[in-house]
């Protein structure tokens, strides 16, 4: 059970480490890691498919976002989501390689979103961007070939 609690936990804090909270997943993989406990290349995907699914939250907020955008309470300015659009204009869907870099990546998949990426080009690359960081991060934590 306590394995599963780990697992669990590991998922919640990745999904919710990629949506617009201010949580990390990247210290509950690495002393997941460290304990020695868990298969290193199940965690990495068990983080990776939290973290996607917390960017397809996203995805699908911005989706359905811009048709709010003139409200009063609405949390973005005007100017500051035209910005954020003018970006993904300039940049693409290749922008959002950097998905996983914190600060930037979660609002990028959220203006994914507004600009109406198809989904499945966006999964696709936020899947390949935010895998490899964990599975960085892990062959840093463990040794190249523990992986």
């Amino acid at each position: 059970m306590l394995t599963l609690s780990a697992y669990l936990g590991l998922f919640l804090s990745a999904l919710g480490a990629a949506t617009l909270l201010p949580l990390q997943s990247e210290s509950v993989l690495v002393a997941l890691l460290l304990s020695g406990t868990y298969v290193p290349w199940m965690l990495v995907a068990i983080a990776s498919a939290g973290n996607v699914l917390g960017a397809l939250l996203n995805w699908l907020l911005g989706r359905y976002l811009e048709h709010f955008r003139h409200k009063a309470w609405f949390p973005v300015s005007e100017a500051r989501l035209q910005q954020a659009q003018r970006g993904y204009a300039r940049y693409g869907r290749w922008s959002l390689l950097l998905s996983w870099v914190p600060v930037i990546g979660d609002p990028l998949t959220l203006v994914a979103g507004v600009m109406r990426e198809r989904v499945w080009i966006f999964l696709l690359i936020v899947s390949l961007a935010k895998t490899a960081r964990y599975a960085v991060l892990a062959a840093l934590t463990l040794g190249w070939s523990s992986i």
